[in-house]
């Protein structure tokens, strides 16, 4: 029998078997010990499936510490940036190591907190266990942990899991995009009057990764980047922060026309690139260039996605319409 969709608000549409309604969740298949770097192919379920199942099994871990850090009793320590880190983290992203480790003992491992290994290894997996540090060590819960699996520039499968708000997309390329076991796409929305823009900090305090850039570099790049956000944000419905990856999570799944962040490290973009652009909508580098590792990001649907970006005066491919 042919399935058929019933609707599930913006973006969304459950997959029924026709039969006995049950959802076809294909981003929830638990992945067997022995599956291994060459069984798996690029644009597989299987990838789809094991994004999924470690964003998961990751933001778990992390959740069990949000009481904990809810109620200002997670200790906090500060890395070279300035940015925190807690056990939390490094605990997420151990048990992340030890999942990958124990079904895809081949490839290479990225993650914000324990660095990388096998750097020659074909494919990697790059990690984020807890995107939005600063949210989760206040209580708030638009934090989220990532996980993309990528062979050289080009990211292969990514998740975005919301623990503490109870939300899961993930995407593979080839597979679509999928939210809480649902398809997903961004919206249709084509005037930016109507339009939700985002990101995390409208004061756009970092604009650089750069430490040793001029002080007149810094305050150039943020002008710059505060114009092109502000052009954008003053002709929207709504601009907010709703900021970190759950803002990318919006625009996949139809509740939010734009999301853009200045600055964003390789564990950041790469599992947003897949979700975004199998959810139907553009993903870039600032700069207009359709990268998930150009260090910094904007994501938008893709009916607006010429719009916005010539508002923020990105590149020429992205205004023409070039994506991945």
């Amino acid at each position: 029998m042919t399935p058929r969709r019933t609707s599930r608000g913006s973006g969304a549409a459950r997959v029924t078997d026709g039969m006995d309604g049950g959802v076809s969740d294909r981003a929830s298949r638990p992945v067997p010990d022995d599956v291994g770097r060459d069984h798996v192919a690029e644009g597989s379920p299987a990838l789809l499936h094991a994004v999924a199942e470690l964003a998961r099994l990751a933001g778990d871990v992390a959740l069990g510490y949000f009481d904990q850090a809810r109620r200002s009793e997670l200790p906090v320590s500060y890395k070279a940036d300035g940015s925190p880190v807690t056990a939390a983290d490094r605990g997420a992203e151990a048990a992340a190591r030890e999942w990958i480790e124990r079904h895809f003992r081949m490839d290479g491992i990225l993650g914000e907190e324990l660095g990388l290994i096998r750097p020659r290894a074909r494919r990697r997996w790059v990690l984020d266990p807890i995107d939005g540090t600063k949210s989760f060590l206040r209580g708030v819960p638009l934090w989220g942990t990532l996980v993309a699996v990528a062979e050289g520039e080009a990211v292969l499968a990514g998740a975005i899991y919301c623990a503490a708000a109870g939300e899961m997309v993930a995407a593979a390329v080839g597979q679509g995009c999928w939210w809480n076991g649902a398809r997903c796409r961004v919206s249709a929305e084509d005037d930016l009057s109507r339009a939700t823009v985002l990101t995390t900090d409208d004061r756009f305090p970092v604009v650089t990764a750069d430490a040793g850039a001029s002080a007149a570099l810094v305050r150039s790049e943020r002008e710059r980047m505060l114009a092109g956000w502000n052009r954008v944000a003053e002709r929207a419905a709504i601009g907010r922060t709703w900021g970190d990856c759950y803002g990318y999570l919006l625009v996949a799944t139809g509740r939010a026309e734009a999301m853009m962040d200045a600055v964003m490290a390789p564990w950041d973009t790469a599992a947003l690139h897949p979700v975004i652009t199998e959810a139907g909508g553009w993903f870039t580098d600032w700069a207009g260039v359709p990268t998930a590792f150009g260090g910094s990001s904007v994501a938008t649907n893709a009916a607006l996605g010429p719009r916005i970006r010539a508002l923020l005066h990105v590149g020429r491919k992205a205004a023409m319409g070039t994506k991945t």
